[in-house]
């Protein structure tokens, strides 16, 4: 297929992609269907003693994976933390009595004291992954990392031969795996229960505020700073598609660009920041004072000491060294907002996916269509079709009813990573993840390979067999 017939059929794929939204999906009674109902995974981690944990990173992702020992104390204990903002560092220290000499700033100051706990959560910005997780394998330590890895892919595969080297477990926070919707999704595929695996299309919608705030505004706006944005924002998506197909990717193509926060879309008379009266923050869907003070979305970047207090808010953001009162149009950005990608597995298995800035909702669309039958879901619902017989079979498990799941975000992954990530260091048995550092580094060479075609207009082969 030459360049031109790649982009209609992108055309084609990505338009397909956009009937995955919420209004359009195919209908199905609910069916009572034990075929679907595989067991949840219990949260409580099988561990012998309490694993010992130190908190690198105390933002928004070390506060969520260390509140797993709010409700299984007996099963974790956070022993140390490390953050450069002070606020932070000591509202985690208070919450878990940690003693002011295991309460650092800077993570290089933990690995400067002998080892003193089974294991580390590195949830750092993107660039502060690879030296930290890198030092903490040599000295003995495991290690919990938020995605993306590494920033480049040399770094990735470092890593992985980090841990083989000194027999660490390398657990990366690709928190879907480990979340019922999908572990359900996963199985239908592996029992037989649509035939032999075709194709698969997968969207995932950023939601329009959520892109202006954490890609145009936010931490992650600048790819060489942190990383692309197919893996900044979608390593999860690729390491979904990776794990459903469970073959090797011989092959990547992906277009896309930033096409819409750019000065040149700012509308006449627009200021450089929301706060110094443009006269188009009415009507503008990305108005800093309209995401941050009136929706009161995304609060977690202010450490605010009352989140409802509007003038609180307000202050941050008109301060002229907040980044998140700038106008979208005037930012320092240069993530896509819009990129879509095909990819060919060893067996001929295909996938496209598309990553969409412009849409009203998150949560992710996926399609997967097999020899006898489909799969149509909406990231918390998925209706299973046979063909021969017609019947529809419904996933539909109400998470939020189920006591252990109810505070478990990203649809219950987030603490049962945490529970499987506690019972492999107990045990030493990087088989109890779902997701090895070996798969994560796969899914992640995928997303820099992506890339990589993006940027030359060429098909990249990938061809990266796990050992």
């Amino acid at each position: 297929m030459d360049r031109k017939e790649f982009l209609k059929s992108l055309g084609v794929l990505t338009a397909g992609a956009a009937l995955l939204g919420a209004e359009d999906t195919l209908k199905a009674a609910p069916v009572t269907a034990d075929e679907l109902d595989f067991p949840l995974k219990g949260l409580k981690a099988k561990v012998k003693e309490p694993v010992k944990v130190i908190i690198i990173g105390a933002g928004n992702r070390g506060r969520t994976y260390s509140g797993y020992a709010a409700n299984y104390p007996d099963c974790i204990q956070i022993v140390g933390v490390s953050d450069i903002r002070e606020s932070r560092k000591n509202a985690m220290g208070d919450r878990f009595n940690i003693p002011q000499e295991r309460r650092f700033g800077d993570w290089s100051e933990v690995f400067k004291v002998p080892k003193f706990a089974d294991a580390v959560v590195i949830s750092t910005p993107d660039d502060l992954h690879y030296k930290p997780c890198m030092k903490a394998l040599e000295m003995g330590y495991n290690v919990l990392l938020e995605k993306p890895i590494a920033q480049s892919e040399k770094e990735c595969t470092d890593i992985a031969a980090q841990a083989h080297k000194y027999g660490g477990i390398v657990a990366v926070c690709h928190v879907l795996r480990y979340s019922p919707y999908f572990r359900a999704m996963r199985e239908a595929v592996h029992s037989g229960m649509i035939g032999k695996l075709i194709s698969i299309q997968h969207m995932e919608p950023i939601e329009c505020r959520h892109m202006a705030h954490s890609y145009v505004r936010g931490n992650w706006r600048d790819s060489d700073k942190t990383t692309p944005i197919i893996l900044a924002k979608s390593c999860h998506d690729l390491d979904i598609i990776r794990w459903i197909v469970d073959k090797p990717c011989r092959t990547i193509v992906a277009d896309g660009s930033l096409t819409w926060f750019k000065a040149e879309n700012a509308p006449k008379g627009a200021p450089k920041r929301c706060t110094d009266g443009c006269p188009h923050e009415a009507e503008c869907p990305y108005s800093a004072i309209d995401v941050y003070v009136r929706r009161k979305q995304h609060l977690g970047v202010f450490d605010l000491k009352n989140r409802k207090d509007e003038n609180e808010i307000m202050a941050k953001i008109s301060d002229p060294d907040n980044v998140w009162g700038r106008c979208v149009y005037y930012c320092d950005n240069n993530q896509p907002d819009h990129f879509v990608s095909e990819m060919v597995f060893e067996d001929g298995t295909t996938a496209s996916f598309s990553m969409e800035a412009f849409t009203p909702y998150g949560g992710r669309r996926t399609r997967i269509m097999g020899s006898t039958g489909y799969i149509e879901g909406d990231g918390t619902t998925f209706t299973l079709y046979e063909f021969r017989s017609n019947r529809k079979l419904v996933w539909d498990k109400k998470l939020n009813e189920i006591p252990e799941y109810r505070n478990s975000g990203h649809g219950g992954g987030d603490m049962a990573l945490v529970c499987d990530f506690l019972e492999a260091v107990d045990s030493h048995d990087e088989s109890r993840l779902t997701s090895t550092i070996d798969a994560s580094v796969e899914s992640h060479v995928m997303g820099f390979r992506a890339e990589k075609s993006r940027l030359s207009s060429k098909k990249v082969e990938v061809n990266l067999r796990r050992k």
